[in-house]
């Protein structure tokens, strides 16, 4: 593979990171732009200091690049970035959330239909849900200026070095062992993929200049497998009790992620879709997915050799008890 001139905008978080270290390995030039604070770039990286709120710094906007990886969700940041380089290939990360359809299985970027695009930028702590929009937005962004592109949507991205807290409260519970809340149908479809996966493929599309839209998922899961998989990469033995959603929603625990959710858990059939889009175009463009009790594995490793890792999900004492409220209207 002849060697790639990239520019990596971030570098320094989760997967951009994985992006740069995994190009870095291939032995292409990688270069990653970012503001500088949130910790440093892989080795092998060349950094460049760009707070995207700025014009292009005269290092990066003097530089031509073979292809450009971006990760932003900011209409704005895009338009600037798209316009100083379009003659690179673009490979950009959007997101499942451009989809206006949660609810059908089985869906592809040809089946689904997306979102209104939200061109303007909005604060997300103000109006979350404007995120999808603005993704469908910087997605045509780039259609419309780039010389190439591939559009990447993931859905949940998990593993070592996971900001997001959802996934990692599976590893780290399983662990403890015990007896341990699950909740919803056990049949319930479900798929993770592994940032570094998501990242390899990544920097293969932009060797490749892949073209087209694509959905960053993996193996789609009864959700009772995927955590069986978790137990098996952590090797807990662990009991789960699984619980009907009508009466997690009566005890008030949140879906998905937060403080005191239960991770992974969605309410049906209104999310049927959102965690079983169809990988199989995905894995026909070259991604490769490692099994899911591998990512657990060396998530609990993360976890457990990382200070003050970021880990989320309800509290034993309020599992303890939610269990409980659960036994005493079985008995």
């Amino acid at each position: 593979m002849p060697r790639v001139r990239i520019l990596v905008l971030g570098g320094s978080v989760f997967l951009s990171k994985a992006v740069a270290t995994e190009a870095v390995a291939r032995g292409h030039e990688v270069t990653c732009a970012t503001r500088g604070t949130s910790g440093p770039v892989p080795e092998g990286a060349a950094f460049v200091a760009w707070d995207r709120t700025d014009p292009v710094p005269d290092e990066l906007a003097g530089t031509t690049y073979d292809a450009v990886v971006d990760v932003a969700r900011i209409p704005s940041w895009v338009r600037t970035a798209v316009a100083a380089f379009p003659a690179a290939h673009w490979v950009f990360v959007s997101t499942v959330n451009v989809y206006a359809d949660d609810a059908t299985p089985g869906g592809t970027p040809g089946t689904l239909p997306l979102r209104e695009p939200q061109h303007d930028d909005v604060d997300l702590k103000q109006e979350p849900e404007a995120y999808g929009p603005m993704k469908v937005a910087c997605e045509q962004l780039v259609r419309d200026g780039a010389a190439s592109w591939t559009v990447i949507r993931p859905g949940l991205i998990v593993g070592p070095d996971d900001p997001t807290r959802r996934f990692t409260y599976w590893p780290v519970r399983l662990a403890d062992g015990g007896e341990a809340l699950a909740g919803g149908d056990p049949e319930d479809e479900m798929q993770v993929i592994d940032a570094r996966d998501l990242a390899a493929w990544i920097v293969t599309c932009a060797e490749r200049r892949t073209p087209g839209d694509y959905d960053g998922v993996g193996e789609v899961l009864p959700i009772r497998d995927l955590i069986a998989q978790v137990a098996v990469g952590v090797r807990s033995d662990a009991a789960l009790t699984w619980v009907p959603q009508e009466f997690l929603t009566e005890q008030g625990v949140e879906p998905w992620m937060g403080p005191e959710a239960l991770p992974l858990w969605l309410p049906r059939p209104e999310y049927d879709g959102l965690g079983s889009h169809d990988p199989a175009p995905s894995l026909a463009a070259g991604l490769v997915l490692r099994p899911v009790a591998d990512t657990a594995r060396d998530t609990l490793a993360w976890v457990r050799s990382t200070e003050d890792a970021p880990v989320s999900g309800m509290s034993r004492e309020r599992e303890t008890t939610v269990l409980a409220a659960w036994h005493s209207l079985r008995e």
